[in-house]
């Protein structure tokens, strides 16, 4: 199995998010094993978090599951265990998340009220897609290497948004379905939305994303028979314009054995238990790990450094004028 997460304490794209070979039990331990930008990516990451609990605190809300979340991910306490065959929860882990391989989002108005209009709408973005697709057959780009290691190379996809950004230039190509998706008020997670393209013959392996507090629905757009996703130990299929929604924490995988394209609009959005405090603390910090990434945070040395040589060089000249007595 391969696990799908990229991890805090990189900071860069990586399958793992353990900070050594072996996890560390200590608060101190483990932030000796942190690079001085990682370290002052939690120190801002802790000082977002405040702001956010403050915030709303005054609506009786708090987010303490996410300071845990915070420990898991530094590697501050033991990993956490999946709760059901086939789940593999990453230390990306929000505690107490009911883990269902499948969810039956139709059925269950009351946790996701968009779901019914988003299939009612069906048509609409089958056919911008359609006559988008033919218009210009070239439009599938593949991920990056990195990500194909996972997905395969049969995998590509159309990216309308990213890690919380619309594309606007891939928005433009598909206003119907931009609008659309804004109208209905999905409660939109930090990986995205795109239509995904499994090309005939190929298959995604068996893997794990890791962060069970995302779920992801997928449309059918164009299904062909005999396509099949396997998600713990659930086996199912698309159906053109109905949703199949899906933890991507428990492993799962794909399989295209046609001859023909399979095309799905995948959507992200937050596990329904989480409240509207743990969303923005999120947000906050998946945020600002991409700012991290993508070098818009100027480098600085992190307090926990500065305070350490401040009490050093006290330590230092005391010891210079009492000769270490």
């Amino acid at each position: 199995m391969i696990r799908y997460a990229i991890g805090f304490c990189c900071l860069a794209r990586t399958s793992s998010f353990t900070v050594g070979p072996s996890r560390q039990s200590s608060r101190s331990s483990c932030l000796s094993a942190l690079t001085e930008r990682q370290m002052q990516f939690w120190e801002d990451v802790d000082e977002g978090l405040t702001d956010v609990e403050q915030v709303y605190a005054s609506r009786g809300q708090d987010i303490d599951r996410i300071r845990t979340f915070a420990k898991s991910a530094r590697g501050e306490i033991p990993p956490p265990k999946g709760d059901a065959p086939g789940h593999q929860p990453s230390e990306e882990h929000v505690e107490g998340l009911t883990a269902r391989p499948i969810w039956d989002v139709i059925d269950e108005p009351g946790l996701f009220p968009w779901a019914t209009g988003l299939e009612e709408s069906a048509d609409v973005i089958i056919q911008e897609f359609e006559e988008k697709l033919a218009r210009d057959q070239k439009m599938f780009a593949s991920d990056s290497a990195w990500q194909n290691q996972v997905m395969g190379q049969g995998w590509s996809a159309i990216r309308l948004q990213r890690l919380g950004v619309w594309n606007s230039e891939v928005c433009a190509e598909f206003p119907k379905t931009y609008e659309l998706l804004q109208s209905l008020k999905i409660p939109l997670a930090v990986r995205g939305v795109c239509f995904a393209r499994q090309a005939p013959g190929s298959g995604v392996e068996p893997h794990s994303d890791g962060r069970n507090f995302i779920l992801t629905s997928h449309m059918g757009i164009q299904v062909p028979e005999g396509c099949w996703m396997k998600v713990g130990e659930e086996t199912r299929t698309w159906k053109e314009g109905t949703l199949t929604t899906l933890d991507t924490s428990f492993e799962h995988s794909t399989g295209n054995p046609s001859d023909s394209e399979r095309v799905v609009l995948i959507i992200d959005f937050w596990h329904p238990e989480l409240t509207e405090a743990e969303r923005a603390a999120l947000e906050y910090v998946y945020d600002l790990r991409n700012q991290f990434e993508t070098g818009k945070v100027p480098i600085r040395k992190p307090r926990a450094l500065q305070e350490q040589e401040q009490e050093g060089g006290m330590a230092g000249l005391w010891n210079s004028l009492t000769g270490g007595k």
